[in-house]
C-alpha cells in the first residue's frame, strides 16, 4: 500500500482516483499531479514503481497544501470568523447553514435530526 502525504491510498484503483483520497486533492488536481510527475494516468497504484511514487510525493510536497496543513488552515479561518463574531462566524458557532440557504425547512445536515417541540398543538384540526 502506497503512503503519500500521510495517507494510505488504495492499491487496486487507478492512481488518479487514489490520489483523491488525500484531503485537498480532487480529480483535476490529481490529473495535474500525474502530468507534472510524468506518470501515465491509466496506471494503477500497485503498478507504480518506487521512483514514480517518489516523483508524485515530491510534486505534492512542492506545489500543494494538503492534509494536516490544509485542515489546520481551514479550522483557523473558521476560528477567525467566530472570534470576529461576524455573521458567518455566528452561523458556524450556532451550527446553521453559512451560505444563505433557507432554514425554515431543510438544512437538516447542519442542524441535525429534527426534535419535536413538547405541547405543540396541530394547527387546523
Amino acid at each position: 500500500m502506497a503512503r503519500i502525504a500521510g495517507v494510505n491510498i488504495p492499491t487496486q484503483k487507478k492512481a488518479v482516483i487514489s490520489l483523491t483520497y488525500i484531503f485537498g486533492i480532487g480529480n483535476y488536481r490529481a490529473q495535474q499531479i500525474m502530468a507534472e510527475a510524468n506518470v501515465n494516468i491509466e496506471k494503477r497504484v500497485n503498478e507504480l514503481t518506487d521512483q514514480e511514487v517518489i516523483k508524485i510525493r515530491e510534486v505534492i510536497d512542492r506545489g500543494f497544501q494538503v492534509e494536516g496543513d490544509l485542515r489546520r488552515e481551514v479550522s483557523m479561518n473558521i476560528k477567525r470568523l467566530k472570534d470576529l463574531r461576524c455573521y458567518r462566524g455566528m452561523r458556524h458557532s450556532r451550527g446553521l447553514p453559512v451560505r444563505g440557504q433557507r432554514t425554515h425547512t431543510n438544512a437538516r445536515t447542519r442542524k441535525g435530526k429534527a426534535v419535536p417541540i413538547a405541547g405543540k398543538k396541530m394547527v387546523g384540526k
